[in-house]
């Protein structure tokens, strides 16, 4: 700061940067588009991005019902019924966030409140205030101290290819499991 109030010049923006969300870094425009989920100074998911992309928000005054799909991260802080499918994205319940629907995603971050099953097919992250009321299928899962989860837990090795995981899930049909290992034969 100046005597006067006025910025530095090291103080000031970069030209192209975009300023960062609470907690997060700045980027810069035309960076390559990168998968990260940010975290604030407590180590909490502050929100879920794509670096060099845009993220879609559903805002706290609006009620969905239907069928979403998309090509983008979305943001979720109003309210939505149905079922949500964002085959190779990071959608995000927000605080304020509501779905009674199917959730699909490559990595889904609850904040909110979320009825229905979730599938992931990269991570799900269920901070401190998050509530899900249903079945994850998921490779990693990170649960948060305080987070409620009322349903069943199914941990998968990650797919290669999303798209044939999310169908899947879609039409209900379980992932084949490998055999049972039948133990040695006493001799």
């Amino acid at each position: 700061m100046s005597l006067f109030g006025g910025r530095r010049e090291a103080d000031a923006p970069r030209a192209g940067a975009v300023p960062a969300p609470a907690g997060g870094a700045a980027r810069s425009e035309g960076s390559a588009p990168e998968q990260r989920i940010a975290q604030d100074a407590g180590g909490h998911v502050a929100a879920a991005t794509r670096t060099g992309g845009s993220v879609a928000n559903i805002g706290k005054s609006i009620v969905f019902k239907g069928d979403l799909t998309g090509d983008e991260d979305l943001q979720i802080e109003g309210q939505v019924e149905g079922g949500i499918q964002l085959a190779n994205h990071v959608l995000t319940i927000g605080q304020t966030g509501r779905a009674q629907a199917q959730l699909y995603a490559k990595a889904v971050v609850v904040v909110g409140h979320v009825t229905g099953n979730i599938t992931a097919t990269e991570r799900v992250v269920l901070e401190a205030t998050a509530s899900v009321e249903g079945d994850i299928h998921t490779p990693k899962l990170v649960i948060a101290e305080g987070a409620v989860l009322n349903g069943a837990v199914e941990m998968t090795k990650a797919q290669p290819d999303s798209a044939k995981s999310l169908a899947r899930a879609a039409s209900g049909t379980p992932p084949t499991a490998a055999p049972p290992a039948t133990p040695p034969a006493k001799g």
